[in-house]
């Protein structure tokens, strides 16, 4: 079934604004030049892009009838241990964080 035209109107303005806003550096000759402040604070942009996913995850309540301590806060301490005593290593801090996650909502 066939939606009505408002519909239609709004994917297709969707489409337009994510083609022009996404391939304007496609269509481009020449290249593209950033300042070096800009480059380097793009350089933390994936860090701060998964803080703005896993922070509230962590924060927010466990459900009714959770027992036991938030796995969550000890993936976070997982994660902390390996950053600050093992190694400086962001992969390696959200990889134990992860590995302790799923071990602690497994077991």
């Amino acid at each position: 079934m066939m939606g009505s035209w408002h519909e239609w109107l709004a994917v297709s303005a969707l489409v337009m604004v994510t083609v022009l806003t996404r391939g304007i550096f496609l269509v481009s000759r020449a290249e593209w030049r950033m300042p070096p402040w800009l480059r380097r604070g793009l350089r933390h942009a994936p860090l701060a892009a998964l803080m703005a996913i896993v922070a509230p995850e962590i924060w927010l309540t466990p459900g009714l009838g959770y027992t036991g301590p938030d796995a969550r806060w000890l993936a976070v301490a997982a994660c902390g241990v390996w950053f600050f005593w093992v190694r400086r290593s962001v992969t390696g801090a959200l990889l134990a964080g992860s590995a302790a996650y799923l071990a602690f909502t497994l077991f």
